[in-house]
């Protein structure tokens, strides 16, 4: 079991990370969203010992992790935002430069380069530079490196920023690969769609504070966001039957842009019938509609109140 109690760090009168609580188990993908600011980075460096905390502690099976000897270290594996790699090397020899930081050698770091070489696919170009390598390989030699000794943890902040296509879904096989082996991951990034492909929980932050932590389906069960209907009518402006249908039970809000309104409502099934019988009522003309349940992002922008800082 992975946990961090009210972490605290301080950069002068700028908290950045303020009393952040949450846990992780074994074999778990938990997702960490927070807009540029949110305080991510410093605490992931934090629980990797790169950065002391100001308060609170990192535990490992209940054992509080105690600065930046401490074997405990070893139980966990780091994958920066920023590429560590040194180009002029190739990926083996990079490998075992990190592998020998590890305290990796002979055989034991030999059949690791080759394990974790194989996992992210790269074992045919193990002898390449890895200037040579597009910004996907270099990303997944990466992860490999964070591989090399094993750990049951692994922190990833932002790891496919500048990916294509193909490299990130390779990376997300990877990820679930390691799930699979039981271990913990602790997964940041600005991308939903990777949250909701990856992780069965999220934890969203937002000046350095937690301000949800569930699952992803509790997230957009809560209520915070209401399911909306989008109807296209055959009128537009601001009709005096908005207020009305405003106050009707079960409608949250009512928002007319041209001839598209946009009805917030408590419960799809049961007031959609409704609604829509009221308008026809009205005498107006239902060119079509849809419908849309609250999603990871809206549920995301109605915390935060913006998409990303600046």
């Amino acid at each position: 079991m992975f946990e961090i109690r009210a972490l605290e760090k301080h950069f002068g009168t700028l908290k950045a990370v303020d009393g952040i609580s949450f846990s992780a188990r074994p074999g778990e993908i938990l997702g960490l969203l927070g807009p540029n600011g949110a305080g991510k980075t410093t605490m992931v460096s934090m629980i990797a010992g790169l950065l002391a905390p100001d308060a609170g502690e990192v535990l490992i099976d209940g054992r509080t992790l105690n600065g930046d000897q401490d074997p405990l270290k070893r139980r966990i594996g780091l994958v920066p935002q920023d590429l560590a790699l040194i180009e002029e090397l190739s990926a083996q020899d990079n490998l075992a430069f990190f592998g020998a930081l590890y305290g990796l050698k002979g055989p034991t770091l030999r059949a690791a380069e080759s394990r974790v070489l194989a996992l992210v696919g790269l074992s045919d170009r193990a002898g390449d530079r890895v200037g040579t390598f597009s910004g996907g390989m270099k990303r997944r030699l990466n992860l490999a490196a964070a591989l090399l000794h094993d750990p049951e943890i692994l922190l990833l902040d932002e790891p496919t920023v500048g990916v294509d296509p193909q490299s990130r879904n390779a990376i997300f096989d990877n990820l679930e690969t390691l799930r699979q082996q039981g271990r913990t991951l602790i997964y940041t990034t600005h991308y939903m769609e990777e949250v909701e492909r990856l992780c069965e929980r999220v934890v969203i932050l937002d000046h350095g504070r937690v301000l949800a932590d569930a699952s992803l389906a509790d997230l957009t069960r809560t209520g915070i966001v209401k399911p909306r209907l989008r109807i296209e009518l055959n009128v537009g402006g601001d009709g005096h039957w908005l207020d009305e249908l405003r106050g009707l039970d079960g409608v949250a809000s009512a928002e007319l842009a041209g001839t598209q309104l946009t009805v917030g409502i408590a419960d799809l099934a049961a007031d959609t019938p409704r609604i829509l019988g009221w308008l026809s009522g009205q005498g107006m003309v239902i060119h079509g509609f849809a419908s849309e349940r609250a999603s990871l992002e809206s549920v995301f922008l109605t915390l935060t109140g913006r998409s990303l800082r600046e």
